[in-house]
């Protein structure tokens, strides 16, 4: 895995006010490599809600000040100077993550992309600009971050130990998910990835003795991971052909189901604090969670057919944006 070293820098007009998203950013962050400073910017009362998880990560807040007709805040200035400051006078910051979708951003992308920094941009869908997108090193919509949910377990919530083993297996296939140039990582490696999301975490709560059996009784026990030997050192990697912790249990849509499937999946965008998306990610959350899913199976040509069917069963409302690309509001 990275050993990047990452400064975040948040614009929370872009992010809401749900702490599992903003959690969900800075997990991502913390897979790729360490996590040094952040920063959120725009402030107000209505993430007080937040409070908890921003001083838990250590983050700097620059409340919002708007002046003027048009209310408009200081914060995308005040980003982009404590950027450059960063990029200038923190030689141990080699990569930055700006949560924003906004085009002002890219003569900073640019910026620091000429001085060797990586950059990572996450924005809503419905309002991340395609030259912001382009101008990042890797971009990443927001609802795409979020944490695949976890299916729910019969009577296992939580073992005898008190460790939610489940969804300690669902972090590690997201970590394992993760890697680019291999298929395997060290579980040293892997162990000090979990240490960065969580800084309580103890084989021992999970009833095992050390690291490499607790992975070794995760693989026996759901076959998702796949754990072996190689000189001493104990390798991790998903399981070939593996059933997917976040997938529908091999359920496919069909007529009849199809409906609540995706009130369903339009419902985990609503509880995340999404207004509205693109239809681009509905249609990818969907095939991850049907990989057979076809507009044809559900007797559509298109997908765009399939919304339309979707606004006339009132699961959710069609719009169009400035630039006339389609948008889905939720109700």
């Amino acid at each position: 895995m990275s050993t990047s070293k990452f400064a975040v820098f948040v614009d929370l007009e872009n992010v809401g006010a749900k702490v599992e998203t903003l959690t969900n950013v800075l997990d991502k962050v913390k897979i790729r490599g360490d996590y040094l400073l952040g920063k959120v910017y725009g402030y107000t009362d209505r993430f007080g809600t937040l409070k908890e998880m921003l001083l838990s990560n250590t983050f700097s807040v620059v409340p919002s000040l708007r002046y003027g007709v048009a209310q408009k805040n200081n914060a995308d200035i005040l980003l982009v100077l404590d950027a450059l400051e960063v990029a200038y006078t923190n030689p141990l910051i080699d990569s930055f993550c700006i949560v924003s979708g906004d085009s002002d951003y890219v003569p900073l992308v640019g910026k620091l992309k000429s001085m060797g920094k990586f950059v990572l941009g996450i924005s809503r869908s419905e309002v991340a600009s395609s030259i912001f997108i382009n101008a990042c090193n890797e971009f990443q919509f927001l609802e795409s971050v979020a944490v695949r949910r976890l299916p729910e377990p019969k009577a296992k919530k939580a073992d005898e130990t008190g460790g939610d083993d489940l969804s300690l297996l669902k972090q590690i296939e997201s970590i394992l998910d993760e890697q680019v140039d291999e298929d395997e990582m060290f579980a040293s490696e892997l162990k000090g990835v979990l240490l960065r999301l969580r800084p309580d975490f103890n084989e021992k709560s999970y009833g095992a003795a050390s690291f490499g059996k607790l992975l070794t009784n995760l693989s026996s026990k759901y076959g998702i991971i796949k754990v072996r030997s190689d000189n001493y050192n104990v390798m991790v990697s998903l399981a070939a052909d593996a059933p997917e912790t976040g997938k529908a249990d091999a359920l496919q849509l069909n007529k009849d189901n199809w409906v609540t499937a995706f009130r369903e999946q339009l419902e985990h965008y609503k509880q995340d604090g999404f207004e509205r998306i693109n239809p681009s990610i509905l249609k990818a959350d969907i095939q991850s969670l049907y990989p057979e899913f076809s507009e044809k199976n559900i007797g559509f040509k298109r997908f765009s057919d399939v919304l339309k069917a979707l606004e006339k069963e009132n699961a959710l409302i069609l719009e169009m944006d400035t630039q006339k690309n389609m948008l889905i509001k939720m109700l």
